[in-house]
């Protein structure tokens, strides 16, 4: 019976150890889709926040404690994504990295406001995320990524110059995120004299567009832009293609990545798209590039502003002296730099970022690099 007791003792004293040390560790989340037909943008966020969290821990964590991930899948659905935000409050988890798609960003972020979470979206660029939070006194809504209609005035006025006198279609796929900036874009190239000939919304997920392509080629289209993603903007100029009809697609951020090429084949030959200034290319970047690479994967899309993400919670809970959501987003909206892999980076009073910079993407063989503006 003594010994029995004794290995008790040890075994509660090995458990309290073990809880202590989980104890001092600190959880930040990661949401987005992690399965299904936008899990590409998922696998971006994870390796990007993992990369992070390794590079932070090996340098001696956060004020001394380990970084771990929770990684929850929304599958960019609003309902899913509300259940584990839902979820990740529940179990006590403060900081999330997520949500990708603005559809679920939205919803989900009033489950965080509420349990005075910190949200941090790597991705979501529809206003109202943060514009709503404002207005209702939210302060722990944030994003580092640009804003609809930041990048809707950026490339709707090049639209209006380039392609003045064409024919012009606006769509989109009746997302948050679709038609948020593809109303952004409308409306600074109507702004700036251009008239589309046509402003219509698909059904994404659906396999046939062809009816569409008809109707486009009906219109003349000389171009496209989509508020969309990847999996129906390479169809539609798939099932272009075999009508041999060509006009000029551009997209907005979501096609930076091989499976739009492996969707569209040769037919997204020429296809532009706006993205942040290549943080690929930056000298802050490099070696977190080099490490992810090495590891397999491709940085590309939204990878490094996953990295980017979990990097500002750390320098927060840090400025903040506190893991105090609401310390650490005041911390963080104090005007100065936060430094991460994309670049310095300093953050509104809404929690949006200031003086967003973007390129024009052109995809070419398989592969998509910036091109001179003119």
């Amino acid at each position: 019976m003594k010994k029995t007791g004794l290995l008790a003792a040890v075994l509660f004293s090995l458990a309290a150890g073990v809880s202590a040390a989980q104890a001092d560790d600190i959880t930040f989340a990661v949401a987005g889709p992690m399965t299904g037909q936008l899990a590409n943008i998922g696998d971006q966020f994870k390796h990007g926040a993992q990369a992070a969290a390794d590079a932070i821990n090996a340098a001696g964590g956060v004020n001394g404690r380990q970084i771990k991930l929770d990684f929850e899948d929304d599958q960019c659905d609003p309902k899913q994504a509300v259940s584990i935000a839902n979820r990740i409050v529940a179990n006590g988890v403060k900081f999330i990295d997520g949500h990708a798609c603005s559809g679920s960003s939205i919803p989900a972020s009033a489950v965080y406001a509420e349990a005075g979470a910190l949200m941090m979206s790597p991705a979501s660029s529809n206003p109202a995320m943060t514009d709503d939070a404002a207005a209702k006194g939210w302060n722990t809504i944030m994003r580092l990524y640009t804003r609809d209609d930041a990048q809707g005035a950026f490339i709707g006025p090049w639209i209006a110059k380039k392609y003045a006198g064409k024919n012009v279609v606006i769509l989109d796929d009746k997302s948050a995120y679709g038609q948020g900036v593809a109303d952004a874009v409308r409306t600074t190239m109507n702004e700036n004299g251009l008239k589309e000939v046509m402003r219509e919304s698909i059904n994404a997920g659906e396999k046939d567009y062809s009816a569409l392509v008809t109707k486009l080629k009906d219109l003349k289209a000389d171009v496209v832009y989509f508020g969309g993603y990847h999996p129906e903007a390479g169809l539609i100029m798939r099932q272009a293609a075999e009508q041999g009809f060509k006009f000029q697609l551009i997209m907005p951020d979501s096609i930076a990545s091989p499976e739009f090429w492996q969707v569209a084949g040769p037919a997204g030959e020429g296809t532009m798209f706006v993205f942040p200034s290549d943080p690929q290319a930056r000298p802050e970047a490099k070696e977190a590039v080099e490490k992810i690479k090495a590891g397999g994967f491709t940085p590309e899309g939204f990878t490094l502003f996953s990295y980017a993400t979990i990097q500002a919670f750390a320098q927060g809970i840090e400025r903040a002296g506190s893991d105090d959501p609401q310390k650490v987003a005041a911390a963080l909206k104090d005007g100065k730099p936060i430094q991460t892999v994309v670049g310095d980076v300093v953050f509104d009073e809404k929690g949006d970022l200031k003086n967003a910079s973007y390129d024009i993407n052109q995809w070419h063989d398989g592969k998509y690099a910036p091109i001179p503006l003119d």
